[in-house]
């Protein structure tokens, strides 16, 4: 059995290096690769890798993707496995230009995370949106047999690039798909969400992203990332529980955007100025917004960038669409599963095929009739493909879920007029975000089974009884909680959950041992800071035992919980450590000492004057 395993897997090994070697010989035999540094308007010059087809029999448009995570392999004769966003686009007929963004990499000058979009109150010469339209001013002036138009993606971080390819943008820049884009730092998006700190992300992150570089390195030179030889990280930030212990005795050699974090613990300008939506203006080109579901680093960015570019620019033609994926799944899988949850399609085979590479051939090419609807959305539970006029939907139904002393979901409000439940949370002891050893933050605890947790004390779970009729919940998500504590802050995390029936029927896609009876399905989660409630810019402590509202907000869904199954909430404080811990003190978190992280006893109301209820919009 050993030998068959080894054989395997070295089978594997061939057939995947062979695939990389038939993909990078057809981009040899096909396009010219050429490197070139391109001066932007204050003389700083950022390194481009361009390659154009050989084929001169006709023009070609141009599509410039711009990274902060190398633009490799570096070298006139080495070229990429394949080009554009996925395999499939290769063949399609682009000049592909990718460019390492300002201070990154090869190029010149000086890099700062998330540069702020210039304004008259910073005084700023340059930012993103310049650099890029000085960056597609030379190509589309300096490349030959390109035809004038210009096409951007980004995944990720390269995703905030194509959002500031918005702002001002170049006349020939038609079509821009902004992909999982880093949007807000501090509402939703990878370091922090609802204010508090995304520590394990964050930590591990920016200790090799935001190392400093003296000079332009290529990426065999690049800093390494960290190593834990314990791998164990729920007892590794247990042992390091400041978060400025953790930077005197690891980041000391590098990421001064962790003092940033320091300095500006609320949203302040600083965080403002980074939120390149807030900048938007009238939008020219074409938009594509993609996001995933179930994407562990920027859902939130994906459908606030769509959301926003619709209320700032209502003209622009500019869609959505959002699917069962992880973060950058749509081009990286096949999209018929992930984690425990089998799509019965291969979603991400449909989009690239159906939706991303028409969009660009309409755009730039004028091929096809593409004409999307304005949100395609992948409905998970019901497993299908829904096309919308707008988002959220405008025929959406609110529904309100009441929350009740013993445990229940009920659409009806509580007639008690003192109804409440106490219980403990201790920052020492914190709730763990996923199942087992923390060895990873992996990215299937977005949609894991969450019965690991449902039977701790510090964790309220809320369920209805099993549904007598499918329930589609779509948008967003609102907990509106009434509590009270005897601290002056904590966290508030809520997570809607899908409850499998004990007589279900499905399967695992990863093996034939988990049981799917009785499944938790984690349908979105959420943290809010407590002392952000009121205001992200203007933090307020609790006044100790007083009953205060909380409404915490969670990211858009798109699910269907069938008949027979249940909805569930749960709600804790603390998601260790993917959520740095609260002190339950108000104080500056970077700040606190070990011995100012204290329990806190809490009461979650019930009763008619004081209700804690879930509402969403539910299709009709």
């Amino acid at each position: 059995m050993k030998r068959l395993i080894i054989t395997t897997l070295f089978s594997i090994f061939l057939l995947v290096t062979y695939g990389q070697e038939v993909d990078q010989r057809y981009v040899k035999d096909n396009y010219t690769k050429i490197e070139e540094y391109i001066t932007m308007r204050d003389g700083v010059r950022l390194f481009t890798s361009i390659y154009i087809p050989k084929d001169q029999g006709q023009k070609y448009p141009i599509m410039l993707n711009r990274t902060p995570y190398t633009v490799a392999p570096y070298g006139a004769d080495e070229v990429k496995a394949y080009h554009g966003n996925f395999p499939e686009m290769t063949k399609a007929g682009y000049i592909f230009v990718y460019q390492d963004v300002r201070g990154r990499w090869m190029s010149e000058g000086t890099y700062e995370n998330i540069r702020p979009t210039r304004n008259k109150e910073n005084g700023h010469k340059i930012d993103e949106s310049t650099d890029t339209y000085d960056t597609i001013d030379w190509l589309v002036k300096n490349v030959k047999n390109n035809n004038g138009k210009v096409g951007m993606y980004g995944i990720s971080y390269p995703g905030f690039y194509s959002t500031a390819a918005l702002i001002g943008s170049h006349p020939a820049l038609k079509a821009v798909s902004p992909q999982a884009p880093v949007t807000d730092w501090f509402i939703g998006d990878d370091f922090h969400h609802g204010g508090a700190l995304f520590l394990m992300d964050a930590f591990r992150f920016m200790y090799s992203f935001d190392a400093p570089r003296p000079k332009p390195i290529t990426n065999a030179d690049g800093p390494k990332g960290f190593q834990l030889s314990s791998k164990d990280y729920y007892q590794f930030f247990l042992a390091n529980p400041t978060l400025s212990g953790l930077k005197a005795k690891y980041l000391n050699h590098t990421v001064k955007f962790w003092d940033d974090l320091a300095k500006h613990s609320a949203r302040d300008t600083f965080w403002t100025s980074r939120t390149v939506t807030e900048h938007l203006g009238t939008v020219k080109p074409a938009v594509l917004v993609v996001g995933g579901l179930f994407d562990a680093e920027d859902t939130y960015g994906a459908f606030e960038t769509y959301k926003q570019i619709e209320k700032r620019s209502p003209k622009n033609n500019s869609v959505l669409v959002a699917g069962p994926w992880y973060h950058g799944g749509w081009v990286r899988a096949e999209g018929d599963s992930f984690g425990d949850i089998r799509f019965g399609e291969k979603t991400s085979l449909y989009y690239r095929k159906e939706i991303e590479l028409p969009f660009f051939e309409y755009h730039l090419k004028g091929k096809g009739n593409f004409k999307p609807a304005e949100a395609t959305v992948y409905l998970t539970g019901a497993n299908t493909w829904k096309k919308f006029q707008q988002w959220p939907p405008a025929d959406n139904k609110e529904k309100t879920f009441f929350l009740t002393s013993d445990g229940k979901l009920t659409t009806e409000a509580n007639a008690s007029t003192d109804n409440h439940v106490q219980y403990s949370s201790d920052p020492n002891k914190p709730v763990p975000f996923q199942e087992g050893i923390i060895t990873d933050r992996t990215r299937e605890y977005m949609l894991a089974d969450q019965r690991f947790v449902a039977n701790r004390p510090d964790v309220l779970v809320f369920e209805t009884d099993a549904l007598t009729e499918d329930l589609t919940v779509v948008g967003p998500v609102r907990a509106n909680l009434t509590v009270s504590m005897t601290g002056t802050d904590a966290d508030f995390v809520v997570k809607l959950i899908d409850v499998y029936p004990d007589s279900s029927s499905a399967t695992s896609p990863r093996d034939d041992k988990t049981v799917m009876q009785n499944y938790q399905m984690l349908v979105r989660g959420e943290v809010l800071r407590g002392k952000f409630r009121e205001s992200f810019s203007e933090p307020k402590a609790f006044v100790p035992n007083q009953k205060t509202p909380v409404n915490v907000q969670l990211p858009d869904v798109a699910h269907t919980f069938k008949k027979g199954h249940k909805l569930m909430i749960q709600i804790q404080h603390s998601w260790f450590p993917l959520v740095d811990r609260n002190p339950n003190q108000f104080m500056d978190i970077y700040k606190a000492e070990e011995k100012d992280f204290i329990k806190n006893e809490h009461r979650l109301y019930f009763s008619k004057e004081s209700p804690s209820s879930i509402s969403f919009g539910v299709l009709n």
